[in-house]
């Protein structure tokens, strides 16, 4: 199936995941969800952005549409949910644990990880957090990149109340070129609280020089996504939240 038929097509489960599939068809059917646009079936290891991301009910949703198609996606939480009497429970739901108090470098984790599994779906929230923010980390970006993987667009829309695997992009040399598609697509969705929806733009847009303009001396540092963390970390306490939240329980990179 080429990429067109694919988000056009009927919704179909690429395979009927035991109990799971019908525990995910009735959540689905008891808040009035729908699918579209099937996953990739060619297609075994790519990032998946879930946006947009404004609300806790996100993550039982994602769930729910995951295990409907049945495709076993992989997410980022904070070490702390998975340490504790409940830890187990978030490791069943596939859920994989790390510890943002090391000094450690995610991307590159991220990469290692699409390296030693052959098949992976690794759900990254670009946007970080439910609240609004003026930019989308970029570690999903950075993390595809490297892996030399697609992103699939995946996308929840409250507004029409249906879900699923937009188009997958591969990323290029051109951050700009490929993050207008990225607005592109986006545009019109809702999440559940609309004021939250963070507007869509990586910092390294604006570090980019302008067409024509000779280039800076030394390369710009990423944003908070990619292996530096404290530049993002810097301008998120010079500039104040738009609207007050708390963090999501998924990773923010």
């Amino acid at each position: 199936m080429n990429e067109e038929s694919r988000l056009t097509a009927d919704p179909r489960p690429l395979r009927i995941w035991g109990w799971r599939h019908y525990v995910g068809a009735l959540v689905l059917k008891l808040w009035g969800w729908r699918p579209e646009s099937n996953p990739p079936a060619d297609i075994k290891k790519y990032v998946f952005i879930a946006a947009p991301h404004t609300s806790g009910w996100d993550f039982p949703f994602m769930i729910g549409f995951a295990w409907w198609w049945g495709v076993d996606i992989r997410w980022l939480g904070k070490h702390v949910l998975f340490e504790g009497p409940f830890g187990w429970f978030f490791r069943w739901f596939r859920g994989m644990p790390v510890d943002r108090r090391k000094n450690n470098n995610l991307v590159d984790g991220f990469v290692q990880a699409f390296a030693e599994n052959e098949e992976l779906v690794l759900v990254i929230p670009a946007e970080g957090t439910r609240a609004y923010r003026d930019f989308w980390k970029s570690g999903f970006y950075w993390a595809a990149k490297g892996a030399g993987v697609p992103i699939c667009l995946g996308y929840m829309d409250f507004g029409r109340k249906v879900g699923g695997f937009g188009p997958m992009l591969w990323p290029s040399d051109d951050v700009k070129k490929d993050m207008d598609q990225i607005r592109a697509f986006y545009t019109g969705m809702q999440g559940k609280h609309p004021e939250r929806f963070s507007r869509i733009r990586l910092n390294v847009e604006d570090e980019a020089p302008a067409q024509g303009a000779p280039a800076a001396k030394a390369a710009p540092a990423r944003d908070s996504g990619a292996p530096a963390e404290a530049q993002d970390s810097q301008s998120e306490r010079a500039e104040p939240r738009r609207h007050a939240g708390s963090a999501s329980p998924g990773l923010s990179v």
